[in-house]
């Protein structure tokens, strides 16, 4: 029997959210709808959120003039984007990954809504086997 840690059970709860999104709206709305959608859901399924959030980007420890957007950040360490796309690449998940390294922060869900199933990867970056 495996235990699923607290870890887990975020990212497991923000997966579930996007399943009852999915299966109430189906493929084929542009990203923005999911996102509502979303708003909605997560307090439904207690998940702390921000939305939109914008992430800092430094080089050589000086903060650049340009930001990434996050599309949330649940439970204040966990990146979630959103996608409305026919199938995910490699261009999605460096997005995330590059937002993971921009913010510091180690865990990431690329969530798709673009096909008839639900898509999403967990991405984590810099983690250390405590």
């Amino acid at each position: 029997m495996k235990i699923v840690d607290e870890r887990d059970s975020q990212t497991y709860a923000i997966i579930g959210a996007a399943m009852e999104i999915h299966r109430q709206l189906g493929h084929g709305f542009l990203e923005a709808v999911y996102q509502e959608a979303a708003v909605i859901e997560f307090p439904l399924k207690q998940i702390p959120f921000e939305r939109e959030v914008n992430l800092p980007v430094k080089y050589k420890n000086t903060a650049l003039p340009i930001h990434y957007r996050a599309d949330f950040i649940c439970f204040s360490e966990i990146i979630v984007e959103f996608k409305a796309l026919s199938r995910l690449s490699s261009v999605e998940e460096a997005q995330l990954l590059n937002y993971l390294k921009a913010t510091g922060l180690q865990r990431g869900l690329l969530i798709n809504f673009g096909t008839s199933s639900l898509q999403y990867k967990r991405l984590v970056w810099g983690y250390k086997d405590q």
